[in-house]
């Protein structure tokens, strides 16, 4: 349980080191998409890396090679995926959230941050990690696809294109 062999040791190490320079290369050779912040879909995408990762550290079952494949096969797909929502129109919504409107002109959107599980106090803790003390100063709180919330201070708003495509609550 504690000590098995050398030979398991140097398994781990060699091909961990191979495995681990396979997927720097195979994230450096996929985009920055990958490395972006995460949506739901890029989040699943990196716990199969890792999970993948793992299990050809650990299990002698699988080998380096067949190990390299089902990572390049992961990338490969989250490529696919990520070009393909750009080229169809609505794509992106079959694999991302759209983004949502919390606030509005000072007003909290009661029924989308209840609908978002988010709760007054985060909200304020936004604005407030924006710059502004004064709600109705705000223009609008978006909550993006990344779980993030994008704060526009009212004199900043323009002509609020910025805010096309965003979810309303009906």
């Amino acid at each position: 349980m504690w000590f098995d062999s050398w030979s398991d040791l140097a398994r781990i190490v060699a091909v961990g080191t191979a495995a681990y320079v396979a997927l720097v290369v195979l994230l450096r050779a996929s985009g920055k998409r990958t490395l972006a912040k995460l949506n739901a879909f890029d989040w699943v995408i990196s716990v199969a890396f890792g999970s993948t990762l793992a299990t050809v550290l650990l299990s002698t079952d699988v080998s380096w090679s067949e190990g390299a494949v089902a990572l390049a096969l992961l990338a490969g797909l989250q490529y696919v995926v990520a070009r393909t929502t750009t080229w169809l129109p609505g794509g992106r919504s079959v694999v991302t959230a759209r983004p949502t409107l919390l606030l509005e002109d000072g007003k909290v959107l009661t029924d989308a941050i209840h609908q978002q599980r988010i709760t007054i106090s985060e909200l304020r803790q936004a604005i407030r990690a924006s710059g502004s003390g004064d709600l109705n100063a705000i223009a609008a709180v978006v909550l993006e696809t990344d779980g993030s919330l994008s704060v526009i201070p009212a004199e900043q708003a323009g002509d609020r294109s910025a805010l096309q495509g965003v979810a309303r609550s009906a």
